[in-house]
């Protein structure tokens, strides 16, 4: 499974998730993180240029769920908690 971040300079709140997704994928190796710059590509800019941070869990066969954002106060451990949900969910389709 890979996740990809849509983030963009200067956003605090994409800083603090991915700094709390690198510690859950150092310890979660079937997780992979893809960051992306909204502001490097028109169509990524027109879509979440007001939504960042955006998570989504990107499957092997081509599938990609959006995940709901997580609150900015949300722990480590919650995080975890919301992503193997949809993992698991994921998986089980």
């Amino acid at each position: 499974m890979h996740l990809i971040l849509y983030s963009k300079p200067e956003c605090h709140l994409c800083e603090g998730l991915q700094e709390k997704l690198a510690q859950i994928l150092s310890t979660h190796q079937e997780l992979s993180l893809e960051v992306r710059d909204i502001t490097l590509q028109e169509d990524w800019w027109q879509a979440y240029q007001y939504e960042v941070p955006v998570l989504f869990l990107h499957s092997d066969d081509g599938r990609s769920l959006p995940l709901p954002r997580p609150s900015p106060r949300a722990t480590v451990s919650q995080i975890q908690q919301m992503l193997q949900k949809y993992v698991n969910h994921h998986e089980a389709e």
